[in-house]
């Protein structure tokens, strides 16, 4: 098998593609044949050994995969053989095997095209359950999302506009601003040339709203952005604090919680697979099922090619990407 490996804390250019000795699936696992991998944010922390689950290294990065089953482990069923799934592998995406659990896999519908389906585990299924499950997230009420040119930030527009909620999005230029609108965003605020220091973010969706405040807030950016979306909150708001690609993690002042009844929400999607499996399988099944019926349609802005790989990861790191950005085996 080829894969592209880094193998200390690093950068991009410190990825390598080599040669290694094909997989073997342990107990309760998988061995795929990769055709897609989804790039995120957090790959580019872990090649930096700054993620909550940065791997040992040498590791190759890619979380979330599309591909064809080619062994089971002990435990497994057999008739996954030859089945076309989705995976979330948390690393290891980018070679052309990788393994992981049987029970954070999910078969792709047909028709789903494999990059299709490779952008649907990580991005559409933290913005599901943070919205549903963690935020409790209910028709008629107003839906803040920041990054909205991102790939949580889209699909969180998307599917709180299929949720009922009345949503606002936040992105940086007219084409992000476009991709938000076309998913669903009832308003769009482009938050290029915007203060975020002071008040003009909150008067900006005040006067959108007649005066109304956010009562769910979905921020992935964290910094300035994730400090100006608190100032918009509704009593008993309720936070989601998704990621910091800002590079700057928020703090939240306890007093503001306190006379605001604000709740800052945890979530991270990554631990439901230890912890409540089925829970993450049933939301995969769901959301492609909903994509096979064109019900949600991840917006891919680039796809490179295996060869290229760092070229994913370095669109990603300079925010020239919209929604996803997959890598191709061939």
């Amino acid at each position: 098998m080829k894969r592209w490996t880094i193998h200390a804390p690093g950068t991009i250019a410190d990825l390598v593609l080599e040669s290694a000795e094909t997989l073997q699936p342990g107990p309760g696992q998988a061995r795929i044949r990769v055709a897609a991998c989804g790039i995120n944010f957090a790959d580019l922390l872990m090649l930096k050994g700054t993620y909550q689950s940065t791997p040992p290294y040498p590791f190759a990065p890619g979380g979330e995969i599309c591909g064809v089953v080619e062994a089971v482990g002990q435990g497994g069923d057999s008739a996954m053989v030859g089945q076309r799934i989705v995976a979330y592998c948390g690393h290891g995406g980018l070679a052309t095997h990788a393994l992981a659990d049987i029970a954070a896999c999910a078969p792709v519908p047909e028709g789903l095209a494999d990059d299709v389906a490779a952008a649907i585990p990580i991005a559409y299924g933290s913005s599901e359950l943070a919205l549903a499950r963690r935020a409790r997230l209910q028709p008629g009420e107003w839906l803040l999302v920041g990054g909205a040119g991102g790939g949580v930030g889209l699909t969180a527009v998307e599917l709180g506009a299929l949720m009922g909620a009345r949503v606002i999005a936040l992105a940086r230029g007219p084409e992000k601003a476009a991709a938000a609108r076309a998913m669903g965003a009832e308003h769009v605020l482009d938050t290029t040339d915007m203060d975020l220091t002071g008040y003009a973010l909150r008067d900006a969706i005040l006067a959108l709203t007649n005066g109304a405040r956010m009562d769910v807030i979905v921020d992935p950016v964290g910094g300035d952005l994730g400090a100006a979306m608190m100032r918009t909150t509704a009593f008993e708001a309720r936070v989601l604090p998704l990621g910091f690609a800002s590079g700057d993690v928020p703090s939240f002042k306890a007093n503001h919680l306190l006379v605001k009844n604000i709740d800052i929400i945890g979530f991270w999607w990554g631990d439901y697979f230890p912890k409540a499996p089925q829970i993450i399988r049933e939301s995969l099944v769901r959301l492609l099922g909903m994509a096979a019926k064109a019900t949600i349609a991840p917006h891919i802005s680039d796809r490179v090619y295996f060869a290229e790989a760092p070229n994913a990861l370095v669109m990603l790191k300079d925010r020239k990407a919209m929604g996803k950005v997959i890598v191709l085996m061939n």
